[in-house]
C-alpha cells in the first residue's frame, strides 16, 4: 500500500516514515500543500494541517473534491471546531498530537477496511523466507531464524517494496540514524550477516556502488 505523508516537520516526519515502511507501507513523504496536490496517486494520506504554503485543511478540502482516498489528519489542532470542519471537509479520521504509533497503525486498518483499500501488508513471502513485519519474525522453509534489532529492521526496509533499490545512504538514515556519522561498512557487515542467516546468498543483490535490493 503507497502511503502520502504530508508533514514539514523533519523530526516528526523521518521516524513515522521509518516505522510506517518496517510495517510494510510504501512512503511517499512531502513537506508543503502544493506537492502534495501534485504528487501521485495514492492508497491513502496521512495529513498534517499546519503546513508552510497552503492550509491542511484546504488541502484536505482539495483532495476530497478529486479523489476518494482515504484521508488521516494528523495534527495539533485539537479543539472540537477543528475536528468537526476536518471530517465535514471530507476527512476520514482526525488522530491529534502527540499520539501513539500502534494506535495511528490501527486507524490505517479501520480506514482501509472501510474504503475496501488495500490493506498494509504484514507478511511478506520471497521463496523459502517469510519475513512476519508485524511479529518481527523471520523463518526460512518454516524454521525461525534469530535476527538482531539491526538485521530485522534492514531486512524490513528491502522487502517492504521487493525489487526497490535502497541506496546506502537511504539505508543507513533510516535503519540507523537520519544524521549518521559512522562507518558505512557497517552496513555490509549486516548485510553478509543476513545472507548468511536467511541461506540464500542471492536474495539480497548488491548494485555496486548506488546500494541493495531484494530480488523480486
Amino acid at each position: 500500500m503507497r502511503v502520502l505523508l504530508v508533514e514539514d516537520d523533519d523530526a516528526i516526519a523521518e521516524p513515522l516514515v521509518q516505522g510506517l515502511v518496517k510495517e510494510g507501507l510504501d512512503v511517499d513523504r512531502v513537506a508543503t500543500g502544493r506537492a502534495a496536490l501534485d504528487g501521485r496517486e495514492v492508497d491513502l494520506v496521512l495529513l498534517d494541517l499546519g503546513l508552510p504554503d497552503l492550509d491542511g485543511m484546504e488541502v484536505c478540502r482539495q483532495l476530497r473534491a478529486r479523489s476518494s482516498v482515504p484521508i488521516i489528519v494528523l495534527t495539533a489542532r485539537g479543539e472540537e471546531v477543528d475536528r468537526v470542519l476536518g471530517l465535514e471537509l471530507g476527512a476520514d479520521d482526525y488522530l491529534v498530537k502527540p499520539f501513539g504509533f500502534r494506535e495511528l497503525m490501527a486507524r490505517i486498518r479501520a480506514v482501509t477496511r472501510r474504503s475496501g483499500a488495500p490493506e498494509a501488508p504484514t507478511t511478506v513471502h520471497l521463496g523459502e523466507v517469510e519475513v512476519d513485519l508485524r511479529a518481527r519474525r523471520v523463518t526460512v522453509s518454516g524454521d525461525e531464524v534469530e535476527l538482531t534489532r539491526k538485521e530485522f529492521d534492514l531486512l524490513a526496509l528491502l522487502v517492504a517494496d521487493p525489487g526497490a533499490l535502497r541506496t546506502r545512504q537511504e539505508i543507513l538514515e533510516r535503519v540507523w540514524d537520519a544524521h549518521w556519522y559512522g562507518p558505512t561498512k557497517t552496513l555490509d557487515v549486516h548485510i553478509a550477516a543476513l545472507r548468511k542467516k536467511l541461506g540464500d546468498p542471492g536474495l539480497i543483490e548488491t548494485v555496486r556502488g548506488v546500494g541493495f535490493r531484494v530480488r523480486s
